[in-house]
């Protein structure tokens, strides 16, 4: 196989994303330093060292380049349901899946560290930015309940179970920000909310003990 053009695409691709990453690591700092509002994308492209042609290339929204990881948080819920065990209902994959998010203290569950979260409470636009996520997020966990029991995108059950299963991740997100904004190290925060999150889907067990079943 000729593998003379491959290889270039693969370095200009590795390129792309150290250029992404590079961009983005140095609008995070920027606007931690000095807040969102208040930097500029100009400032921003002299940061990394790039036109600013280029820095919009890349993220075609100032949220964008706070917020690299919507997507990922976006199809959080959803993923978690599509990838449930045989015999797994959806709140149960769903726990399993928050208990690991805990203990792996992952960012996506709202392990961001101070500075970062600091960063999005002090922003109105972020604050909005991030609503309008949980919202995406939530519709995106309907889509894929409706798949799984073969209903409408319509369909009551399936907008109920989500608002529920998506309400609890919610609040638990806003509990991790709010302990993080208190001043509490991550092992705390993890020792904090993790019986707190089984309190609160355990509410949702006399409900969706067996919905959407694999």
């Amino acid at each position: 196989m000729d593998t003379t053009t491959t290889a270039p695409l693969g370095l200009r691709e590795i390129k792309k994303q150290e250029t992404r990453q590079l961009i983005s690591d140095q609008a995070t700092r920027l606007f931690i330093a000095q807040g969102f509002e208040q930097t500029t994308i100009a400032e921003i492209a002299v940061a990394a060292r790039v036109a600013k042609k280029t820095v919009t290339n890349y993220f075609a929204r100032k949220e964008d380049l706070a917020l690299d990881h919507q997507d990922a948080f976006i199809a959080s819920l959803a993923q978690a349901v599509a990838s449930r065990r045989p015999g797994e209902s959806a709140l149960a994959a769903l726990r399993r899946d928050f208990a690991a998010a805990v203990e792996s203290q992952d960012p996506v569950a709202g392990f961001a560290g101070p500075d970062f979260t600091r960063m999005i409470a002090e922003s109105p636009t972020l604050t909005v930015c991030l609503r309008n996520l949980h919202d995406q997020r939530e519709q995106a966990l309907a889509d894929t309940l409706a798949e799984a029991i073969g209903a409408g995108p319509d369909d009551i059950t399936v907008r109920t179970a989500a608002g529920l299963l998506g309400a609890v991740h919610r609040i638990l997100f806003q509990r991790i920000q709010d302990l993080t904004l208190a001043g509490h190290p991550n092992d705390k925060i993890a020792a904090t909310i993790a019986p707190e999150a089984t309190r609160a889907f355990d509410l949702l067990e006399p409900a969706l003990a067996k919905f959407a079943v694999a």
